[in-house]
Order: C-alpha cells, then structure tokens, then sequence
C-alpha cells in the first residue's frame, strides 16, 4: 500500500509541469481575444474605405483565431459581394446560417446574392427561409414566382397577400399579364365568384370579374354580375351600368340618362362597357330625336378616348340614315379633335354639306383643306363642283385642272373631275373643251361598265 502511494506521488511530480503547460494562461486568451477584435475591427475598416481585398485578408486572419464565428463569415460574405465574387460571398453567407441559422441578416445574405446573380430558382428557397422570420418577405416570393414562370403559384400567392394585406398596384400589374394569357382565366373567374359570395360588399372583385368577362367578350355574363353588384352595393358607379339599361327598356328617359351620365364620367368603368352604353343610347335617340342634346354632351365624354373616333363613328351612324344634318354636327366634333384619319372625316363632311346644298360651306371648308392638304385631288374636286354650284367657274375650272394631276388610278373620281371640268367650261362659254371634257367622262363610264 505505501509503495503504490509512492509511486502515485512520484507520478504526479512528473506529470504536473506537463498539465501546466498543456493549460493556456489567462494572459494569452486575452491576447488571442484582443487580436480578434483588432482584426475584426481593421476589416470593418478597410471595407468603410472599399479596401475590399484588404478586408478579406483581415477576415481570414480573425477566422483562424476563431472560427466558428459566424458574423466573421457575414462579414467576409459582404465584401465578396462588393467585388462581385457572388460564389465566395454566397458560401460565406451559408456557412454562417449553418452556425447560427436564427440570424435573419445572413439568410438575407444569401438572397442578396441570389437576386444579384438572377438565380431567382435558389432565391425562392432562399426567400421561403426568411419567410419564417417576416411573412413580408412573401411580397418578394411574388416577384420570384414571377421571374421563373411559375404563373399558377404566383396567382394563389397574390389571392393570399390580397386577402391578408390588402391589394398593391405592383400584385395588381403581376395578375393583369398572368390573366391576358387566358390560361389561368378560368381559375381567376372561379376565385373571384367565391370571394363574392364570401365577401358581397367588396366591389373590386365585382369589377375585377366584370373585366374579365368584358375583356372575353362575354357580354350577356358581364351584365348578370353588374346586377349582382347593383343588388349588393346599389350606390356603386358600376351598379348604373344595370340600371341604366333597366331604365331604358322601362322607356325612363330622365332616369337612364342620368344613370348614363354617371357611367360615362366614371374613372372606373371600362371604355368598352362605355362604348355599349353609348351605342344603346344612339339607337334610342335616333327614336326619340327630343333627346339629341343629351347624346351630344355624352359623346363629349369621350373627347379625350384615344382608342376610337366616338364622334365620327356616331357621324356614320347619322350619314347612312342620310340625316346628313345630324351628321355634320358629330364630323365637325371629330375634325375639331384632329384624331384619326381626318382625311376621310372631311371627304364625308363635305359629302354631308353637297347632300344639303350647302354649296358655300363646301366651297370654304374644301379650299381650307386643299392648302392643308395640297396632294389629296377629293379636296380640289369639291372645291370645284361647289365652285361650279355658286357659278365660280373661273374658280371651279383653276381647282379642277390643279386636282387632275394628283388622280392616280381612280377611275370613279377622274370621271367626276371630267364631269365637273365640262359644267365649268359650259359656264365659260368655252363651248368646245366643254364637249371634250364630257366626252371624256362618257369614254371612262363606258370602260367602266
């Protein structure tokens, strides 16, 4: 027993120097700790001044002092980041979630970098993560879905954020391109009918079917959901457009135009619901001609609609029932806004003025256009026939002769240019270019038949 007590002191005095020097001193952890943080804070340093390099080589120096320090490999991934090494920043980020996966800046590390690079298919894995620490970060898996195609989970996303958050212009735009595919149509349409039935005083999902069925041309179900949204929110501008048409086909006059008045002002109702409105209201003025006042005002609703010539449209509609005085008035609304083709706006203005005789309104309007537009012959040979109708001719045959040389391969026209050059010339006593003129016009009739 003394001897084995013996010989564990004599071990002990041999191993103690051992486990002493085995042991680091107080005084160099403390050394080895302020050397980090002089390393840790050069970096932070040099990456102020963009010594990007500088500051990776501070990194990897503080990182083998310590290495399972994970803002250390933040660090080192936002200065490969600022060189644009986007692989070393990308592993340095994810090496740092592997220490410490609950710090949310270096999962948004990793997405930086992913959003960067364009990898949008690692950025939504990315994105789902963080996800788990702020729901928002869904806003930006919408813009994701986006990028990669993927419509369909873009579309549920954009319901659910709609629902929860409340609709944004940019989801808004982001369903608009997915639905003018039509794929996804069907799909929308079934959404939006649950969230009325769950939801019957929101308006905008009313609208936002409406448009779809309008936008299908899909008229008759686009009008069963207006009265479903007159039912549900009768105040609503869109709710006039059902009304509307009840009070035109009750033959309400006042009440219609009113509920008319009210759509066509609207910033919210869409032109080609507009357009219809319109069109039902032309159809049931030209019945009831004591209301052409109030189709006039309506039509000045559409001054700035760039899309379509309602007032020319309306003049057509006018000039085929040959009420040409009517007519004249709508061609005149469309000349005076100078879009579209105003060429052939005048030419039936001008038809419309011949119609009724009204020789010295054609006269002046056809000389305005022919220095407007010098090489257009229709202007020259209505400048001449109303000439010719005041007893110009002198006037009549100048605008004919000049208009001539502009007829290319219009045989109809040149036979009326010949007709109108022999009334001028038999006004001028000019007795034998008269007959040549006529001639003319009978040889070009005959090889017209």
């Amino acid at each position: 027993m003394k001897n084995k007590a013996f010989l564990l002191f004599i071990l002990g005095i041999i191993l103690f120097p051992v486990l002493l020097w085995a042991q680091t001193e107080p005084e160099e952890i403390k050394l080895e700790t302020n050397q980090f943080q002089e390393l840790f804070y050069e970096s932070l340093l040099q990456k102020g001044i963009e010594n990007y390099d500088k500051a990776i080589v501070a990194l990897d120096k503080a990182m083998k002092i310590k290495p399972n320090e994970p803002t250390v490999y933040y660090e080192l991934g936002k200065n490969y980041l600022a060189l644009k090494e986007y692989k070393n920043a990308y592993n340095s980020f994810e090496s740092a979630t592997k220490i410490d996966p609950r710090n949310k800046w270096f999962w948004v590390g990793m997405y930086d970098v992913s959003y960067e690079t364009k990898n949008f298919s690692q950025g939504i894995i990315v994105i789902n993560k963080l996800i788990e620490f702020d729901p928002k970060y869904k806003e930006d898996l919408t813009s994701l879905y986006m990028a990669t195609n993927e419509y369909e989970k873009a579309l549920a996303l954009i319901q659910e954020l709609n629902e929860t958050f409340g609709k944004t212009d940019r989801r808004e735009l982001y369903k608009s391109q997915i639905l003018s595919g039509g794929k996804f149509q069907n799909m929308e349409i079934t959404n939006l009918e649950e969230l009325i039935v769950k939801n019957p005083q929101e308006e905008s999902n009313y609208i936002s079917l409406i448009f779809l069925y309008s936008k299908n041309n899909e008229d008759a179900k686009a009008f069963e959901i207006v009265k479903k949204l007159e039912k549900a929110i009768p105040n609503s501008e869109w709710a006039q457009v059902s009304l509307f048409k009840n009070y035109l086909d009750a033959n309400d006059a006042p009440k219609a135009i009113k509920a008319m008045n009210i759509v066509l002002a609207s910033a919210k109702i869409d032109s080609k619901i507009k357009h219809r409105i319109l069109n039902e209201f032309l159809i049931f003025t030209d019945k009831n001609p004591q209301y052409s006042a109030d189709l006039e005002k309506a039509v000045s609703y559409f001054d700035n609609d760039t899309s379509v010539d309602v007032a020319k449209e309306i003049g057509k509609f006018f000039h085929t029932k040959k009420q040409w005085d009517k007519a004249i008035i709508y061609y005149e609304k469309s000349v005076s806004k100078g879009l579209g083709d105003t060429v052939e706006t005048n030419l039936l203005l001008l038809q419309a003025h011949t119609e009724l005789n009204q020789f010295d309104a054609v006269a002046k309007k056809a000389m305005e256009l022919v220095e407007t537009f010098p090489t257009q012959p229709q202007f020259y040979y209505y400048a001449g026939l109303a000439n010719n109708q005041l007893q110009q001719f002198k006037k009549a045959k100048e605008f004919l002769e000049i208009g001539m040389d502009y007829v290319v391969e219009n045989k109809e026209l040149e036979i009326n240019f010949n007709i109108q050059l022999g009334e001028a010339f038999n006004g001028l006593g000019e007795f034998k270019k008269k007959d040549l003129f006529f001639a003319k016009a009978n040889q070009l009739l005959k090889q017209k038949k």
